[in-house]
């Protein structure tokens, strides 16, 4: 085994120990596992030769050929990942904008109910199908960002967060772009829009309204004034 072999495991062990014990380091275990991939990357890029004629003793290619080969690897291995992160940085970014110019302002006038279980099954329908039209992580951001100026009790807000993200990737499921693994699926073309939707919608719905039928028996009485937004 090289010395490189071992560097690239020991930053891996290193990574997901990080990882692991992230309520102990408080360091965000998302920046962890980008400098993670960015260091273990880095270090195979040092002398890629190496890996190459392990993984393919009868290579024998040139400089030029060497060059495309890895550049195959890297592209094998990151290009449906980059084009899902590109994505999900670009819906993001509009749902920021439209956050900032008051454009959900209409959700929570819609959702706005003095009964904490009709809260629940609207909050629970709203993500349901917005999830399906952004992403299950975006419409999660959205919603709890929402719920923040909805919900004044921490005890609720909780319950109703819970519900959210239930709520998100049940719809999310249904849709070609719902859900990170959707997504890739459907770039990939092993899925297609209309036959997700057929063979995955009913399943979703199930899957969201018997939470909120058990969940909506944990809740009483009427919303407190919320905050304004």
């Amino acid at each position: 085994m090289s010395t490189l072999t071992i560097a690239i495991i020991a930053v891996f062990i290193a990574g997901y120990t990080l990882i692991a014990t992230e309520n102990l380091t408080k360091i965000n275990k998302a920046a962890i596992a980008l400098l993670m991939f960015v260091f273990c990357w880095t270090l195979y890029m040092v002398n890629p030769a190496s890996f190459i004629q392990l993984m393919h003793p009868d290579f024998k290619g040139t400089a030029d050929s060497l060059t495309q080969f890895v550049n195959s690897v890297i592209i094998e291995h990151l290009g449906d990942t980059s084009t899902t992160l590109f994505f999900l940085m670009g819906a993001m970014t509009i749902v920021e904008i439209v956050d900032q110019n008051g454009g959900f302002n209409w959700v929570k006038n819609v959702m706005h109910s003095k009964s904490k279980r009709g809260l629940l099954w609207r909050i629970a329908f709203m993500t349901f199908f917005l999830s399906a039209i952004l992403d299950n992580l975006t419409t999660s951001i959205v919603m709890i960002m929402i719920l923040r100026k909805l919900i004044p009790e921490r005890k609720d807000r909780m319950i109703y967060a819970s519900l959210v993200i239930i709520a998100a990737n049940s719809g999310g499921a249904f849709s070609p772009i719902g859900d990170v693994t959707t997504i890739m699926l459907w770039n990939s073309g092993m899925i297609t829009a209309a036959g997700v939707i057929s063979e995955v919608f009913l399943p979703s719905l199930v899957s969201i309204i018997v939470p909120v039928f058990i969940i909506q028996y944990t809740l009483k009485g009427t919303v407190a004034k919320p905050k304004r937004m």
